[in-house]
């Protein structure tokens, strides 16, 4: 059915992004319909509010938010779209929760193409469909050419924990087993290939993936995980000091076990990058009692997203909070924060 506010339909082939259509007016409300709520649709999305009015399920709700920045927008396995869905319900879902719904906030240049805009928003609509997650409200806004660089986004989610589940970065003992769910290093990868158009002999993809039904799997199999994260900007060595300052705890993980791809270990290599601190999008680490560890990681490597799971060390006393790697050349040495940028506009 032809929508009588609009004489003239968008031309999403050639057209772009101009001032008008973050007036607020009739252009506006143009590109939302023709853009936007042609791919998100959903039941409370189109009640056309400034909001999204819900009942939610019992449990306590967790609520997460999350900026996307990344260069190029589209990339070898995903695109900003899809990843700005895939970050925040996997962000929800690192606390035990269900993930519920998500906003969605939209910052775009003047000239940005129209094409390129659909191709955005579609990927997002198609991520939180197959995720179960609907993008329920949100908002665009228009800056000037050269105030912006293509798109922004930002997405805020919310979900809910079962009652029982105590999952947090403040958690980790002594004793624990630390578990990844597969290779590290992928996303990052891939976005510098792209960037840098760089060829290799194995084209390497994203591994952006929502990880809450993984994570659903964990925790009715382990409720007594004690902490989950996703190694995100700063990677696996990142993400490890962040969980060891927070439980107050040190770390010692093996290298043997870290489970890498050879295609992504040698471009690290070639660039001159450590690959422990590298992006990853569809990856989490968790940290569980050692007595639940085998069952937890038959648990992962069960789901297709946690296949290449491994338990690569365990949580130690240290009052130093330092997180320590024994080499595969039999040594030791110190896995410290991550000092500056390896890949700016990452995630």
């Amino acid at each position: 059915m032809t929508d009588r506010r609009f004489p003239l339909r968008l031309d999403l082939k050639r057209g772009t992004v101009d001032m008008s259509h973050g007036s607020g007016g009739r252009a506006t409300a143009q590109l939302i319909a023709e853009v936007f709520q042609a791919a998100l649709d959903n039941d409370l999305l189109a009640q056309g509010n400034d909001q999204a009015l819900f009942s939610p399920p019992p449990g306590r709700l967790v609520m997460s938010t999350d900026g996307h920045v990344i260069s190029p927008l589209f990339f070898p396995g995903g695109d900003i779209g899809c990843l700005s869905v895939h970050g925040t319900i996997n962000d929800v879902a690192m606390a035990g929760a269900r993930p519920l719904y998500l906003s969605a906030g939209f910052i775009i240049e003047e000239g940005f193409p129209l094409d390129d805009l659909v191709r955005i928003v579609q990927s997002m609509g198609e991520a939180a469909q197959s995720a179960g997650v609907p993008i329920v409200t949100g908002d665009t806004k228009v800056v000037e050419r050269g105030k912006g660089d293509g798109v922004f986004i930002t997405t805020t989610g919310i979900g809910v924990v079962p009652d029982g589940i105590q999952i947090s970065g403040d958690l980790a003992r002594p004793g624990d087993a630390i578990l990844v769910s597969g290779s590290i290093g992928d996303h990052g990868v891939a976005i510098l290939s792209k960037r840098e158009n760089l060829g290799f002999a194995t084209e390497i993809h994203s591994d952006t993936a929502a990880l809450h039904d993984l994570v659903a799997a964990m925790v009715g199999s382990v409720p007594e995980i004690h902490c989950l994260r996703d190694p995100t900007r700063g990677g696996l060595a990142t993400t490890l000091n962040e969980l060891a300052f927070q439980s107050g705890v040190g770390m010692q993980i093996r290298e043997t076990c870290i489970p890498i791809k050879s295609e992504v270990s040698a471009a690290c290599e070639l660039l001159g990058l450590d690959p422990l601190y590298v992006a990853n999008e569809g990856k989490l680490i968790a940290i569980c009692p050692a007595d639940h560890a085998e069952r937890l990681l038959a648990t992962m490597r069960a789901h297709p997203l946690g296949s290449e799971s491994a338990i690569i060390g365990a949580v130690v006393e240290d009052d130093l909070h330092f997180v320590q790697m024994e080499t595969g050349f039999g040594g030791s040495r110190i896995v410290d924060w991550l000092a500056g940028e390896q890949l700016p506009r990452i995630c």
